[in-house]
């Protein structure tokens, strides 16, 4: 399952998001968290020291790995210079499973340990000074929308995204990726202006969205919540002792984290899950091919000198009965 969440800066995504990822790591549910926020804060989160979150290895910094290991033997793909952020799977290609050893995993992904359990976590890499005026950010998440392009993952498995902040999540396609998206909201006319964009933009392409209250401080921020978002608001979320300490630096056991926030980390499980039922390979597909048509024909085809329409293979469908194994 891939799992998205979004929000506004200071919402709380990234707290929610490493507490979401927490509470599968203490189930023993294989999961890959990615950090594919301008401000890079998930693996603080999690609960690495700075040192620690600053020597995570940047996936765009491993760009051309990823690119000649997914490209394969797609003959569609002449070479790994030719493939952009939205490059389709096609025969040949190689796929990427979540509970997998391959290639870019050894050199992207860091083990960290939750709750006894070790967790993959990839990070995209800060925004740093030497891209001011010459870069923009989404050029940093394009090595996670092509795994994400590329990645076969069933039912008990979960890729967890903490996406940057505000609308830019949904300046490429890479928002239709996911079998469910968690919007950080806060009781407040901000947070729920920018859930009614995030929801306008979702409705379009039939991305599923379910709203996380955050910051509620009584029944009055339920009830605003409520009637504003209505049936879109899934759990609301309030102080937590437990996180004040995590954010201090002194974690205590997750299991000693408070019983309603419990409650609610398990319905967004049960909410992911049952996502599961609505799975459409085919659409998936399809929406995969409409914005590599659409960033091929307004930059990819000027950028990379070739017919970039050609990468797509009319013929094939990402699914989960490609899962076999593949050779590296």
């Amino acid at each position: 399952m891939k799992i998205a969440f979004v929000g506004k800066g200071g919402s709380g995504k990234t707290t929610l998001s490493s507490l979401f990822i927490r509470h599968l790591a203490a189930h023993r549910i294989p999961v890959i968290a990615v950090d594919a926020d301008i401000n890079q804060h998930l693996g603080a989160a999690l609960g690495l020291d700075e040192a620690e979150a600053a020597a995570l290895p940047a996936m765009g910094a491993h760009l051309p790995l990823i690119k000649e290991y997914l490209r394969g033997t797609n003959p569609r793909i002449a070479t790994a210079q030719t493939m952009i952020k939205t490059t389709p799977p096609g025969e040949g290609s190689r796929l990427l499973r979540i509970d997998e050893d391959n290639p870019i995993y050894d050199a992207c992904a860091r083990p960290v340990t939750l709750e006894g359990d070790d967790v993959r976590l990839l990070a995209t890499g800060p925004f740093t000074e030497s891209d001011l005026g010459v870069a923009c950010y989404h050029s940093k998440v394009g090595a996670v929308e092509l795994c994400l392009n590329h990645l076969v993952d069933g039912r008990g498995e979960f890729m967890v995204v903490d996406m940057t902040a505000g609308s830019d999540s949904f300046a490429s396609g890479m928002f239709t990726r996911f079998d469910m998206t968690f919007l950080v909201a806060e009781p407040t006319r901000k947070g729920v202006s920018v859930y009614r964009q995030y929801r306008d933009y979702a409705r379009d392409f039939g991305v599923p969205l379910k709203v996380i209250g955050n910051k509620v401080q009584g029944p009055d921020d339920v009830a605003y919540l409520r009637e504003e978002i209505g049936d879109d608001l899934l759990i609301t979320v309030g102080h937590s002792d437990w996180v004040r300490t995590m954010e201090k630096g002194r974690p205590l056991p997750f299991a000693r984290l408070e019983e309603p926030n419990r409650q609610a980390l398990h319905t967004l499980y049960e909410t992911a899950d049952a996502a599961y039922e609505r799975r459409d390979w085919e659409r998936y597909t399809r929406q995969m091919v409409h914005f590599h048509l659409k960033n091929a024909e307004s930059w990819g085809n000027a950028k990379t000198g070739a017919d970039l329409a050609a990468q797509v293979d009319p013929s094939f469908v990402l699914c989960e009965e490609q899962a076999a194994p593949q050779p590296a």
